[in-house]
């Protein structure tokens, strides 16, 4: 690539600033941009907003490139953080790296990133964009326990053709070692985990502030009472810590699982047993569809995932029309969880995909 004018996201975290020291030493223009996408709670112990600046002001300044800090709350509360509420309200289990991703990083920060001239904007996620005569391509990284493809699937063409991932094509472990190796000061900081604006704090709590609770009845599939819930959108299906309910006179000791919420009665329908009938699917409905480059073909051949760090799982679509696909997999599939994603892959090629309902 000849040289080009990139603009780089630093989080401050050791990706994102291996990535601009890469396209650095291409040769390329680079300039970092500090996005803060979080305010309600900047002073909190659980949020890292400052750290993370500062980290990345230090690394702009070893790599030897100019940082700007970047507040995108406004967007970030009225696209993503709005979306999160109403799903949980409804029941559902969304994904807001995803929003996120569509929404802020390859939205918001790209417009930002075009309007000061920019060619590229570069990211440390972990897939690769492939850029030729034709379409521009999503894969998958080569690292299998790091690919975040997963969470980029809504990112259209217009989006992809202005993207970089130069981490894509190697493993984490090698980022580690350049970043030791070029002394860079976050070198061994740790991965951040959980949703960005909630941290590592409990996420109860944290939802508690925004959500009330609606305490209800859990019941078996039967109607049995097991106990009682705190509200249903503080459950995920398949959840199995946190239900405080033991082991039962026909199944002591075995675990217990969410199954399902039953929205209309405020009932949290649980199972005994991880293999329960009740949490495998054979097929699934999504909607809000998005593809990379076109929507595959009915009855093709597929692989898709239903959650992050998911196996592959065999699969075709078995039908696609008026926004909504079916898809049917070869093997049932675990706690199929609504407001979650499934994401098709053809071979490497992650192809899009839709929200579950």
């Amino acid at each position: 690539m000849t040289q080009q004018r990139i603009v780089v996201g630093l989080s401050g975290g050791v990706d994102s600033s291996v990535t601009a020291w890469q396209l650095k030493q291409q040769g390329h223009e680079v300039h970092g941009i500090f996005m803060q996408n979080w305010e309600d709670d900047n002073d909190d112990q659980y949020c890292s907003i400052k750290e993370d600046a500062n980290d990345a002001i230090a690394v702009a300044d070893l790599v030897g490139i100019d940082i700007d800090l970047v507040n995108f709350a406004t967007e970030y509360k009225d696209r993503v953080f709005a979306y999160f509420l109403a799903e949980y309200a409804a029941g559902r289990t969304p994904n807001p790296d995803v929003l996120c991703n569509a929404e802020i990083k390859f939205k918001a920060f790209l417009d930002h990133a075009m309007a000061r001239g920019a060619d590229y904007i570069a990211t440390g996620h972990y897939a690769q964009v492939l850029h030729g005569d034709g379409p521009s391509r999503l894969l998958k990284g080569v690292d299998p326990g790091k690919d975040q493809s997963y969470f980029l699937y809504r990112l259209q063409q217009h989006q992809l053709a202005r993207a970089l991932m130069p981490l894509g094509g190697i493993h984490k472990t090698e980022v580690r070692r350049i970043a030791a190796e070029i002394g860079l000061p976050n070198a061994s900081k740790k991965d951040s985990t959980g949703i960005c604006f909630i941290g590592e704090r409990p996420f109860r709590d944290f939802l508690n502030r925004y959500l009330p609770r609606q305490p209800g009845e859990m019941q078996t599939p039967e109607g049995k009472r097991m106990g009682e819930h705190i509200g249903l959108m503080y459950y995920t299906l398949g959840q199995r810590k946190g239900l405080g309910i033991g082991g039962s006179a026909e199944g002591e000791g075995t675990p217990w699982f969410v199954a399902a919420k039953d929205m209309q009665r405020n009932v949290l329908i649980v199972v005994q047993g991880h293999d329960h009938p009740l949490l495998l699917k054979l097929e699934l409905e999504a909607t809000d569809l998005s593809w990379t480059v076109a929507p595959p073909a009915v009855g093709e051949r597929l692989a898709a995932k239903t959650r992050y760090r998911q196996q592959d799982a065999a699969c075709e679509v078995t039908a696609l029309a008026d926004g909504r696909m079916q898809v049917r997999f070869d093997e049932p599939q675990w706690a199929v969880t609504p407001g979650q994603s499934v994401v098709l892959y053809r071979g490497e090629e992650c192809l899009g995909g839709g929200v579950i309902c």
